[in-house]
This record gives C-alpha cells, structure tokens and sequence, in this order.
C-alpha cells in the first residue's frame, strides 16, 4: 500500500521524528503498516509480524548493491562502484558464513573469558565521573566504556588507548551520510589510522601471540579459515564501530529513561537483580538502531502486498517493538514487563553479533552508576537527540550525582 507517508519522515532526518519518531510510527503501523515509499523505491514494515519474518529469513538479500536503482539505501552510498571488502554487516551468503561463523566463535570465547575485565573497565570510567558536579554522561561515561572495552579485547596496549579511541571516534562519522567536509576528512584520517593499526597487531600477534581477539583471529587463519587479512581488518573495524555507536547510545538513553521513570528506577535501586531486565525493556523502549534491511530475492507477498525481486525492504525495529499485537501496553516503560522477545538486535543469520558484549557493558553500567551515584538526576537542558538517520542516541545528556 502507497499513502502520504515518507520514510524520511520517521528518521532521524526529520526534526520532528528525531525528537520523537514513535508517534509517526505508531500512526504508519496502524493505517499503512506495509508501506510503499516509491520516490525512495523501498518499502517499510512497521508490524512485529512482519518485521520478525523479514529479519529472519534467510533467502533475502543484505547487501543493498542488489536492491534496484533509487532505492533509499542504495543512494546513501557514496561510492558504489567503488572496490570494497565488506563486513559481516552487508554480505550475503556464501561468504557471510565464511566469514562470520569463525569471527562469532572467537568473539563469544573472547567475550566469556574477558567478562570480569570487562565489567572492571564499566566500573573504573563511572568513578572517575565526578562527584556533586554535574558531568556529561554521554562523553564521559557512555561513549569511552564500549570503545574501552573492545580496546581490551582486541589487544590494544593500555598506553594506546586514547589513540585507539581517537580513530574510533572518528571513523564513527563515517555512519552519518550528511557529514560535513571536515567530518569526511577526520574519518578517513581514523579509518586509516585504525586500518595501519590492525595491520601492525596481526603481524605481531603471528610473530608473538598474545591472550586477545587478534591472536585469535590470526591463529584462525594459520588453522585455516579461509579469510583475508583484508576481511579480518575490515570486520574488526566494523565491530568497533557499530558496536560503540549503539552500545554508547544503549546506556544513554537507558539513563534517560530511568532518570524520567523514577517509579522504574526505584524498582532498580531496590533490587539491582533486575539491571538485565531493564537492559531489555531499554532495547525494546528506546533501541539504539531505528531500522534493518533486505532485498527481495524472488516473488513474494508481504502483509498483503506483491514485492518483486530487487526491492528494497526497510524494517522497522522501532515500530515493531512497539506493536501492542504482541507488547501490552506498549507505550509504557517497564523494566519488570514479562518478557517477550523484541527485535531491537534484528535477527536470523545476520542479527547483531554484538549483542552479548552490549548486554553485559549495559548491564554493568546501570548497576554500578546507580551504585555510585544513589542521587543521580538530570542537570541540564533537554538532550538533543542527533541526527543520525536510522540510529537513535543522544549528542549530551547532563546529570549530576
């Protein structure tokens, strides 16, 4: 079904939505819920069924080079003809297996091996917030712990971290189709900084292994999984920058929600057992990332609708989170609210491989920030939230504790 809906008009494009794009979407999901943008040729879900069933079939396409020319996301790449290695992100079979099933495998290892130093490094960047003062949680809590944490895991040197968290930060603008000329120049410099780094760690790691994701990763590739230095390079990469963006924006807006919801915050307080809990409504209530997409591969009908191969397919997470078929009540936020599984990490083979470090750094960044700040409350202006289509974070958000 066509209307007079934009999918621009839900992101985070648009200054209405991007303050708060669930009205909108709310708004789709009832009266057009298979949407047909055709100036933008893709088409959007907006009901949990729907979504659910796109996001885990796996004879769709990823990668938006196959989707038809015009379609949204097609456009937002800047060079598409351009020689690439791409990520886990964006391949489709044969080669997303290849490459993912041994990169999960050692990532999901490295993780349960490293979750006490993990949860130390939550625990040392909230102490160090200060005390009485206000602090913004955003750049001194949220956005070092994931760059902090993964900078663990890979193996940086302790010394390097700044560096390392400098080409992190810069290579994320890299996520913004609207950045300005100097923002293109700061990320290419992080880009290739990090590239040069992961280049120099792999050749040490096979000359001098290490206990760290890298040594992982190289001592695969000498078992022999078949994968590239170029792929290895390019998917860490992609773990470090999709992972922070999101993971940043998770506590983010968990803080805010909580900090807004003082009724579900003293649930917290009283039984901190329910951090996991609440890291799952915070998903489900406010996700960090607003859409995924597919292509369609063959003839199929959708919600009703006809699609066609080469259709672009954007699903989103938002508004299926929010679906009151399968949430009760879904407006409201509630971190003791049964459990049903929401769709905030997408699903099927590409859903977010991610998502266990996030739960864990989330997780622990709630429990020990209530911990140390009992008193915790908003000091300053309203957030603005960024705008940075298709995710969903703050650019400050000012509390004092």
């Amino acid at each position: 079904m066509s209307g007079p809906w934009s999918i621009v008009e839900t992101s985070a494009f648009d200054p209405v939505a991007r303050v708060d794009p669930h009205g909108r979407l709310k708004e789709l999901r009832e009266q057009c819920p298979v949407l047909r943008d055709e100036p933008v040729k893709t088409w959007l879900l907006t009901r949990y069924a729907e979504v659910r069933e796109t996001v885990n079939d796996r004879s769709l396409w990823r990668h938006w080079t196959h989707a038809e020319e015009g379609a949204l996301l097609r456009r937002m790449d800047s060079d598409p003809d351009a020689p690439r290695v791409d990520s886990i992100l964006s391949m489709d079979e044969p080669d997303h297996s290849r490459v993912r099933l041994p990169l999960a495998k050692a990532f999901y290892a490295r993780i349960n091996a490293m979750k006490p130093q993990i949860e130390a490094i939550v625990d040392e960047v909230i102490d160090a917030a200060p005390r009485g003062a206000p602090f913004d949680l955003i750049g001194d809590v949220a956005i070092p712990i994931p760059i902090l944490a993964i900078a663990a895991i890979l193996g940086v040197e302790r010394e390097r971290f700044r560096e390392f968290r400098e080409w992190s930060e810069a290579s994320i603008l890299g996520l913004n189709p609207l950045r300005s000329a100097e923002e293109t120049e700061r990320m290419e410099w992080g880009s290739a900084k990090l590239t040069d780094y992961f280049t120099e760690l792999m050749t040490a790691r096979r000359a001098q292994p290490a206990d760290d994701l890298i040594t992982d990763m190289v001592q695969l590739q000498a078992g022999g999984a078949p994968l590239s230095d170029d792929e290895v390079r390019v998917n860490l990469s992609a773990l470090l920058i999709g992972g922070n963006l999101t993971t940043t924006d998770l506590i983010g807006n968990g803080v805010w929600l909580l900090l807004n919801h003082p009724e579900e915050l003293a649930k917290l307080k009283a039984d901190p057992g329910l951090a996991g809990a609440a890291v799952e409504e915070i998903l489900r209530y406010e996700g960090p990332v607003a859409i995924t997409n597919r292509v369609i591969s063959d003839e199929r009908t959708v919600g009703g609708c006809p699609m066609h191969p080469r259709q672009s397919v954007i699903t989103s997470l938002h508004a299926a989170n929010r679906d009151p078929e399968v949430f009760e009540e879904p407006d409201r936020f509630d971190i003791t609210r049964k459990h049903v599984p929401h769709v905030a990490f997408g699903g099927g083979s590409h859903i977010c491989i991610g998502a266990p470090l996030a739960r864990i750094e989330a997780k622990q960044a709630l429990t020990r920030l209530f911990q140390r700040f009992p008193d915790l409350e908003l000091a300053g202006d309203p957030p603005t939230w960024r705008a940075l289509p298709f995710f969903r974070g703050m650019e400050a958000l000012v509390v004092r504790g």
